[in-house]
This record gives C-alpha cells, structure tokens and sequence, in this order.
C-alpha cells in the first residue's frame, strides 16, 4: 500500500522557541513542517517546493512579514498565507489582507484558531478572520 506523504506547513518565526512550539503542534495533528528563521530562506525553499501553506510572524529582521507575504504574492502560485503577530498595530490586518494573507492571528496563538485556519485556507470565499482568545468571526478579514 502506498501512502500519501503529508502536507507540509512552512512556519517563518525568528523566535526559535514559538517554531518548536508550532512545529510540535503541526506534526501532532499529522502534517508535514519545515522551519525557517529567515524570510530569505523560506522565499528560497518556497521555488522548490509545494507547501500546503505557510505560516507566518509579521516582525523578525532582515525579510518581515510584510516583505515575504508580498513576495509569495508576486509569484504565479503561490500557498495560502496565514499570520501570526505578537505586536498587533493599528493597520496590519488591513495591510496583509491586501497583500494576500487569508488569516491573521494574535500570540499567543491558541492551537483550535490556528488549526482551524489551516483548515480553511484553501476554502473559497477566503476563510474567516481569526481573533485573539479563540474568536471566529462570520467575515473575512476586514476591507
């Protein structure tokens, strides 16, 4: 019987702590996760390989969030793309809806809201915003 590899989740933290973290939860639930630290480095892994989506910290240095999300957006095809922040600043949502992303999360990040968004990122319409303390919204993420 042949077995269908996983779908593998790209996690972009440069907090080495939340990627363990993330990537126990990922794994546990049955999916394939590849870490990365830098933005450059996930860009680069992203032209090889077929991620299911990616998630995402909005704030690290050299590439942010912001940078890779309009990067991945740049490109032909490109995964889902769900954010993660611990540094909520008037305007980001808005900021990463119009760059793309299909969720934005606040850290810390509870893991039903995280899984939840995974599980809809493919969906269309998009899938709805997911809110600090486990909220789900009826809408996407607002315009």
């Amino acid at each position: 019987m042949i077995s269908n590899p996983p779908p593998v989740i790209a996690l972009l933290d440069d907090e080495a702590q939340m990627l363990t973290a993330l990537g126990r939860l990922l794994r546990s639930q049955g999916f394939g996760v590849e870490l990365f630290q830098q933005g450059e480095s996930l860009l680069a892994a992203e032209r090889e390989h077929e991620f299911y989506c990616v998630v995402m910290d909005l704030h690290m240095p050299g590439l942010n969030g912001f940078d890779v999300l309009k990067a991945l957006g740049e490109r032909p095809a490109h995964p889902p793309v769900i954010i993660i922040t611990g540094h909520d600043e008037a305007g980001n949502c808005e900021r990463v809806k119009a760059l793309g992303a299909c969720a934005y999360l606040l850290k810390p990040v509870p893991a039903a809201p995280l899984l939840e968004a995974i599980q809809h990122s493919h969906a269309e319409p998009p899938p709805p915003v997911v809110l600090n303390e486990g909220l789900i919204s009826d809408t996407s993420i607002p315009a």
